[in-house]
């Protein structure tokens, strides 16, 4: 389902951190013909394949929506057609942070403006999903960006096929 309806996006090295990328799934209800209604634009933030929660090796031991001690992503209630009650987000608002047994700590970021709709709390129960599924059911978080902003919020974003050249360069500088 993720390829067939989704359009992917990169933001890689988020914060300046190496590898520390993530992968916007962005869809849109664009509907065809009479009865039309404005397009809207859901994104899913997930993990990109290069972060190194997915790399070999990882085992993940916690994760933290609990951002601040005044701000929990958790405590995100949304209610009605006009998500009243979501929490906003900045291109940098932190989502989570996932600690490995390595005892290296990641922190997630929304990578796009909008209203925070919902977080994954399956990741909670069962952190694996984060490594087997990372574009389906472990996912981090749903964001709805504002409808006057939904056809920029790409600006700053990569393409599949620019995100896999930056991977190229960094195979081949490592090498």
């Amino acid at each position: 389902g993720a390829e067939r309806y989704f359009t992917r996006w990169y933001k890689p090295d988020v914060k300046g951190r190496p590898c520390e990328d993530f992968c916007v799934l962005q869809h849109s209800n664009r509907r065809v013909g009479r009865g039309e209604w404005p397009e809207t634009v859901i994104c899913v933030i997930t993990l990109a394949e290069a972060h190194p929660l997915l790399q070999s090796g990882k085992t993940i031991k916690s994760i933290n929506y609990q951002i601040s001690a005044n701000c929990s992503r958790l405590q995100n209630k949304v209610s009605g057609k006009s998500k009243r009650g979501a929490q906003f987000l900045t291109e940098l608002a932190p989502l989570c942070r996932i600690s490995s047994s390595d005892g290296e700590e990641y922190t997630i970021y929304s990578c796009i403006r909008g209203r925070l709709i919902e977080v994954n709390e399956n990741i909670l129960s069962n952190p694996a999903l984060l490594q087997e599924k990372p574009s389906t059911e472990g996912y981090i978080a749903v964001v709805l960006p504002k409808f006057e902003e939904s056809k920029s919020i790409t600006q700053g974003l990569l393409t599949q096929k620019e995100y896999e050249e930056v991977l190229l360069k960094r195979r081949n500088s490592s090498s």
